[in-house]
């Protein structure tokens, strides 16, 4: 998770176990290609525990870990 991510949800009142919650049962809504890197970037639309809407955006890093790029309520 990156600082961005962590800011971002403490701001709009997120838990962890709400963006855990919205990537496990979103859907992904677009996937972006960044065209130097070739790294592909998930836009992920989901629910957090109480119901609330939310979209993360997240990356498979080179390691194969799941990063969390930003997070935000829609």
């Amino acid at each position: 998770m990156t600082y961005h991510a962590r800011k971002e949800m403490q701001e709009d009142g997120f838990a962890i176990y709400d963006v855990e919650r919205s990537i496990l049962t979103g859907e992904i809504l677009e996937r972006q290609r960044d065209c130097v890197t070739g790294e592909s970037k998930y836009r992920i639309r989901g629910e957090t525990i109480d119901g609330s809407a939310v979209e993360v955006l997240a990356k498979i890093s080179p390691t194969g870990k799941l990063v969390i790029l930003t997070v935000y309520a829609i």
